[in-house]
């Protein structure tokens, strides 16, 4: 057995059910966990209250604290991992340096500097998918290009062994006192930073408690998924982009509670492995289209219909209530993630990554080749896409999804006193009605910014112009 290990932990926070710190415990006789917040991530942030920031140093905190009951400490650095992390494994004489594989292009390039700069003997895990993108084949041996099959091949390829727990070993941490002077964790102050608003608890013990929650409404998950007003959807995306919950856990947990709804939400899952799987195989998709002749198409500049999107003052009230509740919380439901983008790209015309940039600051959960790829379906752009010449019609969507107008009432509340039906639509009411609901448009609520049914054929002829194809 090895005499010490360091396991560097990013996008993996917790110390449950995790591939790296299994190994190193198994491997090792005690082990240190470090977390580097990365200055090179940092100084992109444009928010100094960054609600990312703010989940991670929970995370944190809940790490430390398991780690100090255990008679150890989370170790914090605070610069580039590149310098960091070397410097840390010399300090500390280790043998081993662990880390489970992120896929993102930059964090790829970070890690082999980290590999080639360190001195320890360097294992790397997989932890964040169930199965890599080498692990899910086409029959001729390349990367599946649509979901369907993808996800089919996937179910035939997962086996037992994949979703099983990576058993953390107790009795194997680095005892605190001998960690000398390595940093502890800071505050948000200390780093340049202040807390932002959250609208769940960070956290493993907090992920679980709501994944379980979840697991009383998962066998209903497939019908009520898709409206916004509803307790519907699992709301676990950030406890599993930041690691506090083990993706294998919630497959495992998923599996326990066999229904329709449970098989559902599993292929939601498969798909976030999919767009990981195509972020892998296609790194372009980073730089712009999955497909490239998609690049050639010409969207309009309007830099005052962007900012009316990103204020929710579209005068579409489910667009608005969308994006005026992503601005308070950094949450957007899947299904109104799908109607904003449609809107952005194809009633707008404005270029997907100007709506897919917006997420990636905004967003809690953001995870790069999920915004990627959803911004990319919503714009016919991407692999396996919405085909072009379907749109959705942001006043239908409303009626169908919000059929009360109970999500419009909670973030748009000038609107509060149409009835079900004009809520969707306060341009098409009357100038009486509208009297009577306290609704002035163009004063306490905008007109529409566009007319739907004028941009909808110049968006097909806009797309079928680069890539025509037979509606």
């Amino acid at each position: 057995m090895k005499k010490s290990a360091l396991v560097w932990i990013r996008r993996d926070l917790r110390l449950h059910d995790h591939a790296a710190l299994a190994a190193a415990t198994q491997r090792a006789e005690r082990v240190a966990v470090v977390f580097v917040f990365d200055t090179e991530i940092l100084k992109h942030l444009q928010d100094r209250d960054d609600r990312r920031l703010t989940f991670i140093h929970g995370c944190l905190k809940e790490v430390d604290e398991q780690l100090r009951a255990e008679g150890s400490r989370l170790i914090v650095l605070h610069g580039d991992p590149v310098e960091e992390i070397p410097r840390l494994a010399a300090q500390l004489q280790v043998e081993e340096l662990h880390f489970n594989r992120d896929y993102e292009p930059y964090a790829i390039q970070r890690d082999a500097l980290v590999t080639a700069r360190v001195s320890a003997e360097v294992h790397h895990h997989k932890d964040t998918v169930v199965m890599e993108a080498d692990e899910v084949r086409t029959g001729s041996g390349g990367p599946f290009k649509v979901y369907t099959p993808y996800g089919r091949a996937w179910r035939n390829t997962v086996r037992e062994r994949d979703l099983a727990e990576r058993v953390v070993h107790p009795g194997h941490w680095w005892p605190a006192q001998d960690l000398g002077a390595t940093s502890s964790l800071p505050s948000l102050e200390d780093l340049g930073f202040q807390p932002g608003n959250l609208f769940i608890t960070p956290g493993t013990q907090a992920g679980t408690s709501r994944l379980l929650q979840f697991g009383q409404r998962m066998a209903h998950y497939g019908e009520r998924r898709n409206f916004p007003a509803e307790d519907g959807t699992s709301n676990l995306s950030p406890y599993f982009r930041h690691g506090a919950l083990s993706i294998r856990q919630a497959f495992r947990y998923a599996a326990t509670l066999p229904s329709e709804g449970s098989e559902k939400w599993q292929a939601e899952l498969i798909w976030r492995e999919f767009y990981q799987m195509i972020l892998a195989e296609f790194p372009h998709v980073v730089r712009g289209a999955f497909k490239p002749e998609m690049d050639a198409v010409e969207w309009q500049h309007q830099p005052d219909h962007l900012q009316a999107w990103i204020q929710g003052q579209t005068g579409y009230p489910i667009i608005d209530a969308a994006m005026r509740c992503f601005r308070a919380t950094g949450w957007m439901h899947n299904r109104l993630r799908m109607v904003v983008a449609s809107f952005l790209t194809k009633d707008l015309l404005i270029h997907w990554q100007e709506g897919e940039s917006y997420f990636a600051r905004m967003l809690l959960d953001f995870d790069l080749a999920q915004n990627n790829g959803g911004w990319q379906w919503a714009a016919s752009t991407g692999v396996d896409a919405q085909p072009y010449f379907r749109i959705f019609n942001p006043k239908l969507q409303s009626e169908r999804f919000d059929p009360k107008g109970e999500f419009i009432r909670e973030w748009v509340p000038e609107l509060t006193g149409l009835d079900g039906k004009s809520i969707h639509a306060p341009a098409e009411s009357g100038p009486l009605e509208l009297l009577a609901a306290g609704v002035t448009l163009g004063q306490n609520y905008p007109r529409p910014i566009v007319d739907h049914a004028t941009q909808k054929p110049l968006a097909i002829q806009m797309l079928a112009s680069i890539a025509p194809v037979k509606a």
